[in-house]
Formats: structure tokens, sequence, C-alpha cells
């Protein structure tokens, strides 16, 4: 199934070249690296910018709506800009990188991103804010889909989903460590200074790709548009059930996630928790998440993914109904909301890996436009939730958690359905 979509969709080799120095692993079809150290911290990093970026900020929200003179919905729509686009993004960053190369596409995303984020900072009111996030989304989503292609490209076998368990920790500290650290900018320098330390870092991470890299990219195949083979890619895709599959449990466990992110500071403003310490209630989420990873690249020799998957699977359903029923016995504490949170924390880093990895393996010369894909899915579902959080009260965390409950559900039911897919011969 590979090599037909590599014959059809004009697929090239991988994005770097060979050099003489011996590949990462054994697999022979594997592009020659960079010195691993850096291509690691480099692909670590540019996956992990994106979420930098979007929660950073977080702290901040609350305030925006008495600061513009605006409802808190209005203020949600900011965040939302920020999904849609990152998403929106992914779908061309994919296919663009498959056909011409990773390279220069990550050096245009994170000067894209470097000039939004100092958009944002200079901002005078909602309305050029949320559209300055929008073209910060849009830069950072490079690092996403260039950041998990490269695994495709410079990993294999058993690496594979271990790598994806170790991004998996690395985006797992950004939460909190953006939060916090958001947090603690707002209350002594201002809003404002957030995003101007998102521009200087988008700088850093362009520099860094572009000293590390390698410079040669692939050759054009000038018989087809670029458009064409875009839209061939995604159709390749699209008829693969278990791809698609894969793509609503990501789908579904973003919304999740995202719904935690952006309604979590407005429920904790209600119990009295004020900018400067909503990243350490935050942070349950993250730091479990980290320890589900951890998990499953100890446990991958002697357990199968699709077990640890749905371990995972009704773990995270656990976390957002025992929220729900302390906020229903009105137990008001932000430790109601965050100790039920690390179970959907857990549960999301024991499914994630192998999810991952699966959606880059169905046709593995088509990573970069399996990660647009699935990116885009991810993104619309979290910036729906994101925006539905400001729609309803944040009095307690009941409305919140029955939302995250009703995305796991619908993740728990197609993990299902993949793995009776998966199951036929």
């Amino acid at each position: 199934m590979a090599n037909t979509g590599r014959r059809s969709l004009g697929y090239h080799g991988p994005c770097f070249p060979r050099t003489r120095k011996p590949p990462l692993n054994s697999d022979t079809d594997l592009p020659t690296a960079p010195p691993r150290r850096l291509l690691i911290a480099i692909l670590l990093a540019s996956v992990a910018y994106g979420l930098l970026a979007m929660t950073m900020c977080l702290p901040s929200m609350p305030s925006w709506a008495g600061l513009f003179e605006v409802e808190q919905s209005r203020v949600q729509l900011t965040f939302s800009a920020f999904v849609i686009a990152y998403g929106g993004a992914q779908v061309f960053y994919g296919p663009l990188s498959d056909r011409h190369g990773r390279r220069r596409l990550l050096l245009f995303g994170f000067a894209l991103a470097s000039l939004g984020s100092l958009a944002c900072a200079l901002a005078p009111n909602l309305t050029l804010l949320t559209a300055a996030r929008a073209v910060q989304g849009m830069g950072a989503a490079a690092g996403m889909v260039i950041g998990r292609a490269m695994v495709q490209d410079f990993f294999s076998g058993a690496d594979k989903p271990r790598m994806m368990a170790y991004t998996g920790m690395v985006l797992g500290l950004c939460p909190p460590t953006a939060t916090l650290l958001g947090g603690q900018m707002h209350v002594h320098f201002g809003w404002r200074a957030n995003f101007a330390v998102l521009a200087v870092v988008a700088l850093v991470l362009l520099c860094a790709a572009w000293k590390v890299l390698p410079t040669a990219e692939r050759k054009v195949s000038v018989h087809e548009h670029w458009l064409a083979e875009m839209f061939a890619a995604y159709r390749a895709l699209a008829r693969q059930p278990v791809f698609l599959g894969y793509g609503v449990i990501l789908a579904m466990c973003t919304g999740s996630f995202y719904v935690f992110l952006a309604g979590t500071p407005l429920v904790l403003a209600s119990y009295g928790v004020g900018p400067a310490h909503v990243g350490l209630f935050i942070m349950a989420v993250p730091l479990s998440y980290i320890a589900g990873n951890f998990v499953v690249s100890r446990l991958l020799h002697s357990s199968t993914e699709a077990r640890l998957a749905l371990t995972g699977q009704c773990a995270a359903c656990a976390g957002p109904l025992l929220a729900l029923l302390l906020a229903l016995a009105d137990v008001r504490s932000p430790y109601a909301l965050a100790v039920p949170m690390t179970l959907l924390g857990f549960g999301h880093g024991l499914l994630m890996p192998s999810t991952l990895s699966g959606t880059l393996g169905v046709i593995p010369a088509l990573a970069g436009s399996a990660v647009a894909a699935t990116g885009l899915a991810q993104q619309l579902f979290g910036a729906l939730g994101g925006w539905a959080v400001g729609l309803v009260s944040h009095d307690d965390a009941r409305y919140m958690a029955v939302m995250m409950l009703a995305f796991m559900s619908l993740a728990l039911a197609m993990q299902i359905v993949v793995t009776r897919l998966k199951s036929r011969p």
C-alpha cells in the first residue's frame, strides 16, 4: 500500500538526502539524520512550540473581558482563532512538506509565528488580538506537522511509538510550564510580555532549525500540480477506515483536553484561584499525561498497543465523570477538579502514542499529509470545545465535566471500532 501511494502521488523519497553517516536505525529506507541529539531536540521543540503558544496566555484571558470591555464569549474566540488557524494551516504544511521537504516549511512557519506573536503583543483591541492569534497559530502549525512527520522520516518499528511517547512527555510539560510562566509574567510585566517572549522563542527555533537541519531538499515533480497531489493524498488516506478511526479518536481526545484548558481558568477563578496560581492546578493533566507516556514506553514489549489504548480510554472517561459527581455534590474546591483530571491525563498518556504512530503508519509515504489531516480534525474539535466553554456557567465544574465526558465517550466507542478493524484478517 505504501509503495502504491509513492508511485501514484509522485513520492520522491525522504525529504533529507542520504550522507555517509549511518542512519538512526537499521531500516535502510530511512534517511540519514543530523546528529541524533540535535535532531531530537529540534523535533521536540518544534512540536512543543504550538502548545506553548496556545497556553501561555491562558492565565491572562479571564482579565481580557474587563480590559477590553467585552463579553467572555468574545474573549474565548481568541483561543478558538488560534486553534482553527493552527489546525487549518496543517492541511497545507503536511502535503507541501511531503513534496518539497521539511526544512523550508519549518523555517517559514517559525518566521510567521514570530511575526504573529509580535502582533499580539502590540494589539490595541480584542479584534486585532484575535486576528494576530490566528496568524500566530498558522505559523506554529508548521512545527506540529513537520516535527511529527520527522518521526516517520527517522524512526521505525517500536522506536516510532516510543519516540511519540517521549514527544508526549515534552508536550505534557508545556501547559503547566507555560501557564505558570504566563501567570507570573502577567502579574509582574503584564499580559503583553507573554507574546513578546513567544516571538523571541520562535526566532530562536528558526535559527536552530536553519543551522541543524540539512539544506538539501527534495526535487519537485512537475508532472502534477501540487494542489492536485494534495487532494490525491487526502483521498488515499480517506479510503483507509483505520486511519479515519484514529482521526476521530485524536479529535475527541483533543476536544476534551481543550475544554479543560479553556474552562479550567474560569472555574478556578470562581473558586478564588488567581492568574499566578492557575498553572499549579492545570499541571494535573499534563503531568499525569507524562506518567502515562512513561508507562507506555516501558510496557510496549510486554503488552499490546490495543490493550494499553483501551485502558487509557477507560481512565480518560473516569476522570471527567468523577469531576462531575463532585461538582453535583457541591464540593467547591480546586482539588475537586484537579485530582479527577489526573485520570484524564494518564488515560491520554496511555492511548496517544499508539494512536499517533498508527496514523503515520497507514501510508508511510504520506506521513506529512496524515499528520496534517488528523491535526486539522484535532484543532477543529479543540476550537469547538474551547469556544463552547464560553457559552456555559463556570460557577462550578459540572458543565465543563459534561463536555469532556461527551468527547471521551465518543473516543472510547471509536477505539472499540478501530480495535475490531485491525483484528480482521
